[in-house]
């Protein structure tokens, strides 16, 4: 199978399951929030947000760095398996001692410290299925992450319509997700031991220094990542309360749901270009950057000025009336994505060529960044200052990350850019008329409806020219 039906097939596999996960963690977030009400859903936020700044430190790199050196070379399976096991497991008892040490700090209420407390018990659940994950990914095995995905979707939404039924408290979500985690790690373990056999514990404590050494950048890329995301939540819960958290997380959670596509592309895109660094294929490299890099313009600034433009429509059919004002704060959040799909490209391609210290430093002065608007913007504005502060974080940083890319030979022309962009813009201001006009269509209809008539735009305006329709064609017919 040619480098471009596999990232095809892969990148199909991995957006089909996230497409569907997506779709039952539409009706999961709608029923949950819907149940607890601003409040409650506030607090399952904070603890999940909670979780998901500290769960990074229990894998520092380690899974991408597995990844990219698997990739490269199957013979380091076991080396890698071996030692991320021991390593990854001491960093998750560590994790969850510091979050039990911070959590008491803060001085959350009771409530609160219950539902972190049992979620961060996934974080030590998880270290094989994220080990196992790793593998899947390098040796481009997308389909087992697939079903992962789906399978988390589909256990959580019942997990939760369980709870409702019952009438349970918001504690008994975060019980579902330990559920759930328990499950997953289960089915990593035996799909691992059925395709590469049990794992091997080959500890060699000289290996661990280097490991470590060059994972660190992946790593502290990953906390700061997280920290951007996730603290704008915890300083709202800590300056307005929980029912701000809500609104804010129910506005944010449709923008996580967006990151699926660069994410699907990323995780199919990430060994190939490895792989084409490795052998010193650069020419297919900056091919396969710049594709990428237009795929993401293509999908991402419509994306934006459409959700920008159905906002009302979106919070009320998801979240309801009670959560109307969450509709500005979807409304700024979109563009934060419009910047991510933009700088995706980027950030992958300098952590497939061993350049992933770029991103770690810019990621780090962001995530200074990212605190500083945040301490200066809630006080007076709550969560709409949080969504602010987002973007604007997000534009230092996709800025930061494209001026380098000059520097250090990943530039893409900048003709180039500005032509594409400006096709887009154009089939975008298309589709925009057609949204105002037929604004009173119902939502499931108008959105597919101004999706055609934005790529049929786009083509008219050879936004798509022949070296993609190519390309297309040569993913497609084998």
């Amino acid at each position: 199978m040619s480098t471009a039906r596999t990232i095809a097939k892969n990148t199909s596999v991995i957006f089909i399951a996230n497409i569907i996960g997506y779709i039952v963690g539409f009706f999961t977030v709608m029923y949950t929030a819907r149940y607890l009400g601003a409040d409650n859903f506030g607090i399952l936020s904070v603890a999940l947000s909670f979780t998901g700044i500290f769960g990074v430190i229990s894998d520092l790199g380690l899974g991408s760095l597995t990844t990219r050196e698997v990739a490269r070379d199957k013979s380091l399976l076991n080396k890698y398996v071996g030692n991320t096991i021991i390593i990854k497991t001491v960093l998750a008892i560590f994790t969850l001692l510091l979050i039990f040490l911070i959590v008491n700090l803060i001085g959350y209420p009771q409530q609160i410290i219950n539902a972190i407390y049992i979620i961060a018990v996934t974080i030590i659940i998880g270290v094989f299925s994220g080990i196992s994950s790793s593998i899947f990914q390098a040796y481009e095995k997308m389909e087992y992450q697939a079903i992962s995905i789906i399978l988390s979707s589909v256990l959580v939404l019942l997990g939760s319509l369980f709870v409702i039924y019952q009438g349970f408290n918001v504690i008994a979500f975060a019980f579902v997700y330990l559920s759930v985690s328990l499950v997953l790690s289960g089915y990593s373990f035996i799909v691992y031991s059925l395709k590469f056999g049990l794992p091997k514990i080959d500890i060699d404590l000289n290996f661990w220094k280097p490991l470590i050494k060059e994972a660190l950048p992946f790593g502290l890329t990953g906390i700061s990542g997280m920290i951007y995301t996730y603290i704008d939540s915890l300083l709202l819960s800590i300056i307005k309360g929980n029912e701000a958290v809500g609104f804010y997380s129910a506005a944010y959670r449709i923008m996580l749901v967006l990151l699926f596509v660069p994410n699907a592309v990323n995780v199919a895109i990430f060994p190939p270009m490895s792989r084409l660094y490795g052998s010193s294929s650069r020419s297919s490299l900056r091919l396969m950057h710049e594709k990428y890099f237009k795929f993401m313009i293509i999908t991402g600034i419509p994306l934006g000025v459409g959700t920008t433009l159905l906002a009302d429509k979106i919070i009320l059919l998801i979240f309801g009336i009670g959560y109307k004002q969450s509709i500005i704060a979807l409304q700024i959040l979109i563009w934060t994505m419009v910047f991510t799909f933009v700088g995706a490209a980027f950030v992958r391609v300098f952590e497939a060529t061993n350049k992933q210290l770029i991103v770690t430093k810019i990621s780090g002065f962001c995530v200074v960044v990212n605190i500083l608007l945040n301490l200066v913007l809630i006080p007076k504005f709550s969560y709409i200052g949080a969504s602010v502060a987002t973007v604007l974080t997000e534009i230092i940083l996709v800025t930061s990350i494209f001026g380098i890319s000059y520097k250090v030979g990943f530039g893409i022309r900048f003709k180039k850019i500005l032509d594409n962009v400006l096709k887009i813009i154009f089939a975008s201001l298309f589709m925009s008329i057609f949204i105002l006009y037929f604004k009173n269509m119902n939502l499931l209809i108008l959105a597919p409806l101004s999706t055609l008539v934005y790529f049929a735009t786009l083509y008219v305006v050879r936004g798509i020219d022949d070296e993609d329709i190519y390309i297309i064609k040569q993913v497609l017919v084998k």
